[in-house]
């Protein structure tokens, strides 16, 4: 388990570098340092339950189980207020994505995110392909056209344009 822990963590850390821009805050990273933390301190306790375990010690086995009624506190602690706070997660994250894509010009290191984000995920905008409507880059680009990182994988002759929505 610590091991799986601790390449979740990894994972998430190696994967926030493609999307820093959109996660401003740098405490985006703490969830992932905490589970590698977490992971450290469960290879500890397995080594301390294992121990008391082949010594038969009563102690190193109540000990053992303290640890983890406390990591299982922690737990649902965790998972409480992960559910209490998902809603000012998610309205963080829509406000910082709305302010890298007014920032979108076709050529700046945003512009490149933005255009990775929805290539990746599959997507257009921070809701849908409305969203650019409102943009700097729609209203001067004149074109009346979304990025072309919008478009579907599949569609050939994409252009962007929102007279053909079924192709974003």
């Amino acid at each position: 388990a610590a091991a799986g822990l601790s390449y979740v963590g990894a994972y998430v850390i190696n994967t926030y570098k493609s999307y820093d821009n959109f996660l401003q805050d740098k405490y985006a990273l703490l969830p992932a340092v905490i589970i590698i933390c977490v992971a450290v301190v469960m290879f500890i306790i397995g080594l301390i339950g294992c121990c008391a375990t082949f010594r038969e010690s009563r102690v190193g086995l109540g000990l053992f189980l303290a640890i983890i009624l406390v990591i299982f506190i922690a737990e649902v602690s965790a998972f409480v207020l992960g559910f209490v706070y998902r809603e000012k997660v998610k309205t963080d994250v829509q406000g910082t994505m709305r302010s890298v894509f007014e920032k979108y010009d076709g050529k700046n290191s945003e512009s490149i995110v933005v255009d990775y984000l929805q290539e990746q995920l599959h997507c257009c905008g921070v809701k849908n392909y409305s969203d650019w409507t409102t943009t700097q880059w729609f209203n001067s680009s004149g074109n009346n056209s979304v990025p072309q990182s919008c478009c579907q994988q599949e569609a050939k002759n994409c252009t962007g344009h929102l007279d053909q929505p079924q192709e974003l």
